[in-house]
């Protein structure tokens, strides 16, 4: 056929069973972590996959004194901040302050054995924090009966571990992708939100207050309870939001200050204490935290409640806040370790969280991950390893032996001012615009996660913005783009007409770029598209006197192939026939292309009329074309 052409390989170099080991192993280990094992001793196996689920053992021979200085400073800059952080988000939470402290004693301790980012800081999140609360407290009044509250939050904790460790075990990081930046930023804002409003109770002095979390139910609640407003918490609240805003400027104005920034929070618990220690501030409108027991975390594996209707509760409130926590976790270590050029893996990161937080269930700490304040703290502070976050909760472990008797004092308006300036943080207002200018369905998703937190609840805002994610990642592969190619000008490129409008078309021939797999899902759709390229591309031959004859599809797009997908191609291929049009193929992929030729669909449309390259396929086409009219002209 013309000029001498590479052939496209049709061969079936793989069996069923290579073919499926194959994808298992691209969609399960997609980073090949035990690559080179086969060539391994037993022994060398061994130590490889201990040090792959326990990196410590690959970082920890090569630790130096140099090493342990950085790590040593941001460990203590961590702490600094894990304290004030660890009593507001218990508080938050709607638990009892030590809480806070235990929860950053022990998780950290077991994720410098198993993690893999050397920038994460473990500790609580108030988002997390909020989510749990609210779910629980649907079910168990906090107040009424606060040990059994307890008690379903440390059984959130184990389902969480089991989640999380259950997801990294079985390699279905993938999952947590279904939750994009978009759902996380426009979450994270709502949340952030309705977490301010709520801080007004600790602002005005407040005693009373909704558990309920969405804005109307807030708003109505400060006003009900409006002769409990106190002047005198008020007025301390804003000196202590006028230093935080004060020392978080400073940060974004002289980054080398960051540390001021990190230790102001604990600078107002220590302030804020003493004040209220010396002015009797309870008696004044200033409520304070009260006890805080001394000592190390009690053992809790007898608090867990496994008993219905409870269950149901804590399994709802872990699978939701684990898969948050998740999510948020995995993309602040992500982002930490690209400044560094560094890589984490997902799947470890996984188990370490889930480990984490089932030991922690054991030990009265309720859910923990890496905390996007705590974690750029931590790398600003120029840690080296995980170490920091042994250092940190030496710290924690130190403050709780000997010092925890102290924050007693520590005014609850205080707190209130720390989250306050946290949250401010996670209302990414140019991440909105940015979302808004460039894809408009992306700013639809963040908006509906941001409206239904504050509007309704937390669940109900994550659920609808996951929910639209799904559908729009299900859009895509119900209606995959298709395309018309022509020939740039003066090359033999072919590129999308519409793209490029003054790329050149050929008469009597469409060319058809399909740009994902065929599957049942698709099929129909890529049936009517195709059939409406081919009547709209007749209308213009017809209008100048010609007939369309070729159509040409590339399928280098196309990655995979059903049967329901295969049965479309002969359909189409039997309609076109009827039509007096050719079908020609460019470059079917390997698994692709030994499924048309064991269904018989390659013999159907001719070997021949398979091509590597579109300007082999127009040039075939071409001779075809020129041969015919030869013979008609002889006739």
């Amino acid at each position: 056929m013309g000029e001498h052409r590479h052939k496209v390989n049709l061969s079936g170099n793989k069996t069923f069973i290579s073919a499926f080991k194959s994808r298992l192993k691209e969609t399960f280990f997609p980073d090949d972590p035990f690559r080179g094992f086969a060539k391994l001793s037993a022994g060398a196996r061994t130590w490889s996959t201990l040090k792959y689920f326990a990196p410590i053992l690959e970082w920890g021979p090569k630790y130096s004194l140099a090493d342990l200085r950085y790590d040593i400073l941001a460990g203590v800059t961590i702490a600094s901040l894990a304290i004030p952080q660890g009593i507001s988000y218990a508080r938050l939470a709607n638990l009892p302050p030590i809480i806070g402290l235990y929860s950053s004693f022990v998780p950290p301790l077991i994720y410098a054995v198993l993690g893999s980012s050397k920038n994460l800081a473990v500790g609580t999140v108030a988002a997390a924090s909020l989510l749990l609360a609210s779910v629980v407290q649907s079910e168990v009044d906090a107040t009424a009966n606060a040990q059994l509250y307890l008690q379903i939050f440390y059984t959130a904790a184990f389902f969480t571990g089991v989640f999380q460790t259950a997801l990294g075990f079985l390699r279905l990081g993938i999952l947590v992708d279904f939750l994009s930046r978009s759902v996380i930023s426009g979450f994270m804002g709502g949340t952030a939100i309705i977490i301010i409003l709520q801080q007004l109770k600790g602002m005005l002095g407040l005693t009373h207050f909704t558990s309920k979390t969405d804005l109307i139910s807030v708003v109505r609640s400060i006003f009900h309870y409006r002769d409990e407003w106190s002047w005198e918490s008020a007025i301390l609240g804003i000196c202590f939001l006028s230093f935080l805003l004060l020392t978080k400027h400073l940060r974004t104005k002289m980054q080398k200050l960051f540390w001021v920034s990190a230790i102001s929070p604990l600078l107002v618990v220590v302030i804020g204490g003493t004040f209220a220690f010396l002015v009797h501030g309870e008696d004044h409108g200033i409520p304070i935290v009260g006890d805080l027991k001394k000592g190390l975390n009690p053992i809790s594996i007898s608090e867990l409640k496994f008993q219905s209707p409870y269950i149901s509760t804590a399994m709802k409130a872990g699978l939701l806040s684990g898969f948050l926590a998740l999510a948020e976790g995995i993309a602040v270590g992500r982002s930490l370790a690209m400044m560094k050029n560094e890589q984490i893996d997902g799947n470890k990161e996984m188990i370490a969280f889930g480990v984490m937080n089932i030991v922690g269930s054991f030990t009265s700490c309720y859910l923990t991950t890496g905390p996007f304040s705590k974690s750029a703290v931590n790398f600003h502070a120029g840690c080296k390893t995980a170490m920091s976050n042994v250092v940190m909760s030496i710290c924690i472990m130190l403050v709780l032996l000997f010092l925890a008797p102290l924050f007693k004092y520590t005014p609850l308006v205080a707190l209130s001012a720390i989250i306050i300036v946290a949250m401010i943080g996670l209302i990414e207002i140019k991440e909105f615009r940015h979302l808004f200018k460039v894809d408009k369905f992306d700013f639809c998703i963040c908006m509906a996660a941001f409206l239904g937190v504050v509007l309704f609840t937390m669940v109900i805002g994550l659920g609808v913005s996951v929910g639209l994610s799904i559908l729009r990642a299900l859009l895509y592969v119900a209606r995959p783009t298709t395309c018309k190619l022509g020939n740039v000008k003066n090359t033999e490129i072919f590129r999308d007409i519409e793209q490029y409008p003054d790329a050149t078309s050929f008469s009597s021939i469409l060319i058809l770029q399909l740009g994902s797999p065929i599957y049942f899902v698709n099929a129909g759709y890529l049936r009517e598209r195709i059939a409406r390229w081919v009547e709209d591309e007749e209308n213009i031959a017809r209008k100048n006197g010609e007939d369309l004859q070729y159509v040409i599809v590339d399928f280098g797009g196309v990655t995979s192939i059903d049967n329901t997908g295969i049965g479309m191609l002969h359909e189409v291929h039997r309609n076109l026939v009827r039509r007096g049009i050719k079908v020609a193929l460019i470059n079917p992929r390997t698994d692709v292309a030994n499924k048309l030729v064991a269904s018989g669909y390659i013999q159907v449309i001719g070997e021949n009329w398979v091509f590597l390259s579109t300007k082999d396929a127009v040039t075939a086409c071409h001779f075809a074309l020129q041969e015919s009219r030869n013979i008609g002209e002889q006739l």
